[in-house]
């Protein structure tokens, strides 16, 4: 009996109370009663977009254009990525459905689970390249700075980011709701001390930079810091309860979040002379406050890496076309744990160079199909019959993803390709409009045209 009672209470553990519906609708349309408001979704999307990274590339970009310029640079990039963002957050709303399970539409079944394996791989990877970012400074701060005690911390933070994110939006929602007021409170108030230590405003505006970043490239940066993350935004705003929530919620995110993210990393690097530049742990530590910036730092990563474990549980749901997503949380977090432990966070800018090619096309090729394929009027999932490959998307999706490579000069880090096409923008933004470009033209000459396969709409279906 008790042996039974063991396996019942590890099965509970793994998949939740298998009597009721997993609570997060990882295969499945999320129903009307279920949906949130702007202030749920904006929280919980805000929490994600605040991430070190951005921090780094604020004050990268500040120190080496300026602080005027980098103003315009961040309002060019932060409008583009806020629109993508927002449009992909708009139909997640509208369908009620993952980035994965969009892309059953855009790919068909099978040609789905590449969107799987790519979404779900890279936030694995994200899950492991990240968890050493806090692990380090903690044990820094603790004075206990050893190769034993920072394993610990890897372990530590891994379980506390996974834990969240099993418990699934819910969990989300509320460290985002705690966390995020308390993030912008920390990074006005350090920003306020910054403009003093500067010698006031005038003094900040007036800093160059060294002159070793063109504006293009400056823009580039900007839009780079989270246009693959943003691509996963669907995973959360599909709880909006319209499209305007989704919508809107995905614009201040994307926009208004990362801008202040970035603008405090700008104010930061101007400053103080810390490593990372900018980095808003040591920015704190130089103002006198350096337990705040542990505080920061911990909601700062914490909310960022429980949505990559949650995207790599839907991902796996949907690649298994199984309705519970915790399994996936946990085999997904387990191996970016180990990855961790390994040293997979020296490898955090390559890992999002990486991303920059391959993501956006994605968001791309949903983006077009949806609004200038599907038109909108999409039918709910049981009135189709997917096709097991879409291969219009498939066209679009390798079109954009050469354009990104031929554009960064890479196909992997470490692995060159030639740098032959213009890039004012940047290899992610080049890619995304490739990818919906070639989608709307594969979909109106190929398959409108009977020559590629497209899915089976059942008479009469209901459309969202």
């Amino acid at each position: 009996m008790a042996a039974e009672d063991d396996t019942s209470a590890v099965r509970r553990f793994v998949f939740g109370d298998e009597a009721l519906p997993d609570p997060d609708y990882p295969i499945d349309h999320v129903p009307a009663n279920e949906r949130k408001g702007l202030v749920s979704i904006s929280a919980v999307l805000l929490g994600f977009v605040f991430f070190a990274g951005t921090i780094w590339a604020g004050a990268d970009v500040g120190a080496a254009i300026g602080f005027v310029p980098m103003l315009s640079a961040m309002a060019v990039g932060y409008a583009v990525l806020g629109v993508y963002v927002a449009a992909l957050c708009g139909i997640a709303a509208k369908m009620g459905l993952t980035t994965v399970l969009l892309a059953r539409y855009s790919f068909g079944r099978w040609g789905a689970k590449f969107a799987d394996l790519l979404l779900g791989g890279t936030q694995v990877g994200w899950f492991g390249v990240t968890i050493p970012l806090v692990a380090i400074p903690t044990a820094k701060f603790l004075g206990v700075n050893t190769p034993l005690f920072t394993t610990v911390l890897v372990l530590v933070w891994g379980l506390l980011h996974l834990a969240t994110a099993y418990f699934g939006y819910d969990g989300m929602e509320k460290l985002s709701l705690v966390a995020v007021p308390v993030l912008v409170i920390v990074g006005l108030a350090s920003m306020g001390i910054a403009v003093g230590d500067a010698g006031g405003l005038d003094a900040l505006l007036g800093s160059s930079g060294t002159g070793e970043m063109t504006f293009a490239a400056a823009v580039t940066v900007v839009i780079a810091t989270f246009i693959s993350g943003g691509t996963q935004a669907p995973n959360w705003a599909r709880f909006a309860s319209d499209s305007r929530v989704g919508f809107w919620a995905g614009l201040v995110a994307f926009l208004v979040g990362n801008g202040f993210l970035f603008l405090s990393g700008a104010v930061g690097g101007a400053v103080y002379d810390v490593t990372p530049a900018g980095d808003l742990y040591e920015v704190l530590a130089a103002q006198g406050l350096a337990a705040v910036g542990l505080i920061a730092l911990i909601l700062n990563i914490w909310t960022t890496n429980d949505n990559a474990a949650y995207a790599f549980g839907v991902a796996g749901s949907e690649a298994f076309e199984f309705d519970r997503k915790r399994p996936f949380v946990l085999a997904g977090g387990t191996v970016g744990i180990l990855l961790a432990l390994v040293g997979a966070g020296n490898l955090l800018v390559p890992w999002l160079r990486t991303l920059g090619n391959y993501v956006p096309p994605l968001g791309g090729v949903i983006i077009a199909d949806f609004l200038l394929c599907w038109r909108l009027a999409v039918p709910r999932m049981d009135d189709v019959a997917f096709t097991d490959v879409r291969w219009t998307a498939i066209i679009a999706y390798a079109v954009g993803s050469l354009a990104a490579v031929l554009t960064a000069g890479q196909v992997v880090p470490g692995v060159a390709a030639p740098a032959v096409l213009p890039g004012p923008l940047g290899a992610a933004v080049n890619g995304l409009v490739a990818g919906f470009l070639a989608q709307v033209l594969a979909y109106y000459l190929l398959e409108q045209q009977g020559l590629l396969p497209g899915h089976d709409v059942a008479a009469g279906a209901e459309r969202l």
